[in-house]
C-alpha cells in the first residue's frame, strides 16, 4: 500500500527553497542490537530477505513449518475487518508458528479503531485510524518476531475503544490522530485501561493543528496530566538499541521528495519541523502513553520494501529500532 503523503490524495506540495542541514546526517545512528545478532539487509514483501546486515534467512510466504496453532481474537470479530490482515488484498506476507499449546501466550501487534472528524470515522473502508494498514502491522510482526526473542502473534488485532476488547492486549497502537474525535465514555474507557497497566502509543500526525486536536482528545482522557517531552537519555532510545538521535522519520513521499534537500518533515503542515516525543505518566511514574509527534514510525514499516534507500536511511536504521524499543520498554514496565 503506497500511501499518497499528502492525506488528501494528491501529490505533496512542493519543498520550500530553504535547505537546512540534513537532520540525518549520522551515519551510525544505531548500534547493533543488544542481545541481538546483526542481521542481512534485505526486503519484506511478497519473499522475504529477512535481515538487518549479517546472515540473510529466508522465509516462504504461507509457510507453517511446524503446526497450525493459532492465537484468539479478542478484537473485532463482527465482520467488518479481517480476523487475519494477510485477507486484506494486500498480497502475500509471511506467517510463522506459536506454541500448540500455549497459542495465546504471545505478543499481539493491536491497532485501535476510532471515529475522525474526516476520512469516513471508524466504519469507514478509508478511516484515519487504518492508514499504512494491514503492511505497517505485518510487517512489524515480522521484525519483531524474526529479531527479538519474543514471541508474535503473526495476525495482529484490530480493537475498538471497548474494556473487554482492549484488556487482552497490554500494547495498542494508534495513529494519525490529528483528527481524532472521542465521546466521553470512550475518554473514560481510554483511561481504564491504562491507568489498569495498559500502554498506548500513538503515531504519524503532524504539525501545530493535528496536535491541538489531539490535546483536546487528551485532555478528556487526562484532565489532570500533562505529557512530558522525553530526553535522548530516557531508557526507551535504548533499551534494545541504542538510537543516538531522537529521530524524524518521514513518511516516503516526503521523504524522496526532500532528500537532495534534507528536509524530513511534512513542509505543508506548519510546526511540523521539530520531532517531538512525549510521554503521559501515572502516578508512579510509569509511563502509560508514547506519542510520537512530527515522524511517522508506521510509513517507516509499511514501505520497506518501496525504496531500497528508504529502508536503510528511515526503516532500518530508525523505524524498526525504535518500534522494538517502545515495545520492550512498554511489556517491561
Amino acid at each position: 500500500m503506497l500511501r499518497q503523503p499528502s492525506r488528501d490524495g494528491g501529490a505533496p506540495p512542493a519543498p520550500p527553497p530553504m535547505t537546512p542541514a540534513p537532520i540525518h546526517a549520522e551515519r551510525d545512528a544505531v548500534s547493533a542490537p543488544r542481545g541481538c545478532a546483526r542481521r542481512g539487509r534485505g526486503l519484506l514483501r511478497r519473499w522475504v530477505v529477512l535481515g538487518l546486515a549479517g546472515t540473510a534467512l529466508m522465509l516462504l510466504p504461507g509457510a507453517d513449518p511446524f503446526n497450525s496453532a493459532l492465537p484468539h481474537n479478542f478484537g473485532v470479530k463482527d465482520g467488518s475487518v479481517p480476523e487475519d490482515p494477510r485477507d486484506a488484498n494486500r498480497g502475500e506476507f509471511p506467517t510463522w508458528s506459536v506454541s500448540s499449546e500455549l497459542p495465546d501466550d504471545v505478543f499481539t501487534f493491536a491497532r485501535l479503531r476510532y471515529n475522525s472528524y474526516s476520512y469516513g470515522g471508524r466504519w469507514s473502508r478509508h478511516g484515519k485510524w487504518l492508514v499504512d494498514y494491514p503492511d505497517s502491522d505485518l510487517n512489524f510482526s515480522f521484525r519483531l518476531q524474526q529479531l527479538t526473542s519474543l514471541q508474535v502473534n503473526p495476525r495482529g488485532a484490530i480493537v475498538d475503544i471497548d474494556a473487554e476488547q482492549m484488556r487482552h492486549y497490554p500494547f495498542i497502537y494508534m495513529l494519525e490522530v490529528g483528527d481524532i474525535t472521542l465521546t466521553d465514555d470512550e475518554a473514560r474507557t481510554i483511561r481504564e485501561y491504562l491507568l489498569n497497566g495498559g500502554f498506548i502509543m500513538v503515531d504519524d500526525f503532524w504539525g501545530s493543528e493535528e496536535w491541538d486536536t489531539f490535546y483536546t482528545a487528551l485532555k478528556q482522557i487526562f484532565p489532570d496530566r500533562e505529557p512530558q517531552e522525553l530526553p535522548l537519555e530516557h531508557e526507551v532510545f535504548h533499551i534494545v538499541f541504542d538510537l543516538k538521535v531522537k529521530p524524524q522519520i518521514p513518511g516516503i513521499g516526503f521523504a524522496q521528495m526532500g532528500r537532495s534537500r534534507g528536509l524530513t518533515y511534512e513542509w505543508n503542515k506548519p510546526g511540523s519541523e521539530q520531532v517531538h516525543y512525549k510521554g503521559v505518566f501515572d502516578d508512579k511514574g510509569r509511563m502509560m502513553m508514547i506519542i510520537c509527534h512530527n515522524t511517522d514510525l508506521g510509513d517507516g514499516w509499511e514501505e520497506e520494501g518501496t525504496d531500497p534507500w528508504y529502508f536503510q536511511a528511515f526503516s532500518e536504521k530508525y523505524g524498526y529500532p525504535l518500534g522494538i524499543n517502545i515495545i520492550f520498554y512498554a511489556m517491561t514496565h
